[in-house]
């Protein structure tokens, strides 16, 4: 009995954590009204580490340029972490053009957020916005991040990211676009809560006096670390659905594929520096932290042991022959939905199972560089590509 009660339980983990807990998080979200407030809050530090960005590092200020918001209240930090490119030459020309921009060239290349460290103390705001030097902010996202924080309860605030295709032609994304925009459901009814886990990186804001500096010898996920840390401090963070960016997926599969093993292994890293339970956060954010995320970068393991168990088991009960059949046959899908992909061909009963099937096995070789000690903080940026 014990080896079936361990499959249906793994089962139950999986739908749980991918179908009931959306739906659960959702329902709560619905009577959760947010706070009227009228003390607003103006002053803006923008903070951006880059490293050999010189493809869209012009294009990247200029868009901030045009943001609906009193730039006598705004200042752009931008750290170069060591460019080897003319990321500093294109960043001097900016700075001699707006009189808002602050650059800080660092020789010694120490990873994004050793920079993020630095910027935040030679900062002078009241809100530090962080993004990314890919992103593409709408005309009117500062301002409305920084108008969630008129309620003092909040802490921090996300943006809505959206997805857009490298070079507006490759298909290779569609998978990713799908669950991002799922993922995306999930973040805005966390945010309507209060507690939501994960802020989107390239755009977000938090309270600078809530800013924990990252530890100088582990590798943590930035925008991961900075939300939980918010949430410890007994503080919401919110979704601003109508603030929003975009960027660009990776420009190949493997590209993203090794994005994701990068970011699993210091989301395990991020992990085990916070435990299993947030303590200083309330309970529904300790609720939202194990559904969406602790359990979440377990299941891998699970996919992986419950055709092994459910194979030791098949001789002796039927019921599990309808739960092999069905392992089995998102299996085959998901091969066919690789060898597809190899001829640029997507099928969405193909390509889904496999998008799950490598995010899932991606997550697995993050865990695997996590326990061998191999992540680090500094990587190579994608591939570019202009909005």
């Amino acid at each position: 009995m014990i080896l079936e009660f361990i499959i249906l339980l793994f089962f139950s983990i999986v739908i749980y954590s991918y179908l009931i807990y959306p739906l659960v998080i959702w329902i709560i979200s619905y009577f959760n009204k947010p706070t009227k407030s009228t003390d607003l809050k103006q002053s803006v530090s923008i903070l951006l580490s880059v490293y050999n960005e010189e493809a869209v590092i012009w294009e990247r200020v200029k868009n901030i340029s045009e943001q609906e918001f009193d730039f006598r209240c705004l200042e752009l930090l931008i750290g170069s972490d060591g460019s080897k490119d003319k990321t500093i030459k294109i960043l001097n020309e900016l700075q001699s053009k707006y009189d808002w921009i602050k650059v800080y060239s660092f020789s010694q290349r120490r990873g994004k957020a050793l920079v993020l460290n630095d910027l935040v103390e030679k900062s002078k705001n009241e809100i530090l916005i962080f993004t990314d030097a890919n992103s593409h902010f709408q005309k009117d996202s500062i301002k409305k991040l920084v108008e969630k924080f008129s309620d003092n309860s909040i802490g921090g605030v996300s943006g809505r990211l959206v997805l857009e295709e490298f070079q507006k032609k490759d298909r290779s994304s569609n998978e990713e676009k799908r669950y991002w925009e799922y993922e995306t459901k999930i973040k805005k009814a966390e945010g309507k809560c209060g507690c939501l886990i994960g802020a989107n990186g390239g755009i977000y804001a938090i309270m600078r006096n809530l800013y924990l500096n990252f530890p100088l010898n582990k590798p943590l996920t930035d925008d991961l670390y900075l939300t939980i840390s918010i949430l410890k401090q007994g503080k919401k963070f919110c979704y601003a659905s109508d603030a929003i960016a975009y960027e660009n997926i990776a420009p190949t599969i493997k590209d993203e594929f090794y994005r994701k093993v990068r970011f699993s292994a210091t989301n395990f890293l991020t992990l085990k520096h916070f435990g299993f339970l947030l303590n200083g956060a309330n309970a529904l954010a300790n609720y939202c932290y194990l559904s969406h995320k602790v359990l979440r970068w377990f299941i891998p393991f699970i996919i992986i042991l419950l055709p092994i168990l459910n194979i030791i088991i098949l001789p002796q009960f039927g019921f599990f022959e309808v739960t092999i059949i069905i392992q089995t046959v998102f299996l085959l899908l998901a091969i066919i939905g690789f060898l597809l992909s190899q001829f640029n061909i997507r099928l969405i009963i193909f390509s889904i199972p496999f998008f799950f099937l490598l995010t899932n096995f991606a997550i697995v070789l993050g865990f695997i560089n996590f326990l061998r000690g191999k992540h680090s903080g500094i990587w190579n940026p994608t591939p570019r590509d202009s909005f």
